[in-house]
């Protein structure tokens, strides 16, 4: 059957999200995303994010991403899980972040979906964890 997921496709994620650390100081804000599938299964992906924190001023955060995706292509849906890391910095300061997480796509058309993810986001510095929860529009070529 046909599957509007497919090998060989580039992804452009424009979404809004939520950080939400042990310190109770949540951040929203949003970004843009650069996904490749090489595989209908597999693909690797960049993000940059800017979120304002209460009492904290804005952080920028850029992350990469490993996906694996399992299409349900008679619903036009697709979970997946996701791993990676990157940077977190802002008013004066740097960290590195590892995160592990999932979410769902849902896809309109062939080449328009929306998602929704959250993941757990780790490190050696304070804060040393939170979630970070994003959803927005997926636009797939």
């Amino acid at each position: 059957e046909p599957c509007v997921f497919r090998d060989n496709e580039f992804q452009i994620d424009a979404f809004g999200q939520g950080a939400f650390y042990n310190q109770g100081h949540p951040g929203w804000g949003g970004g843009l995303g650069l996904n490749y599938f090489f595989l209908r299964y597999i693909g690797l992906g960049v993000e940059q994010s800017v979120f304002g924190r209460t009492g904290h001023g804005a952080e920028w955060a850029t992350l990469g991403n490993l996906f694996l995706r399992y299409p349900i292509c008679s619903w036009n849906i697709a979970p997946y899980a996701m791993v990676g890391g990157g940077g977190l910095y802002g008013t004066g300061q740097g960290r590195g972040v590892g995160h592990v997480g999932g979410g769902l796509e849902i896809r309109f058309t062939d080449n328009i979906g929306l998602f929704g993810d959250a993941r757990w986001l780790y490190s050696g510095e304070s804060p040393h964890s939170g979630v970070l929860a994003r959803t927005g529009l997926r636009f797939a070529f």
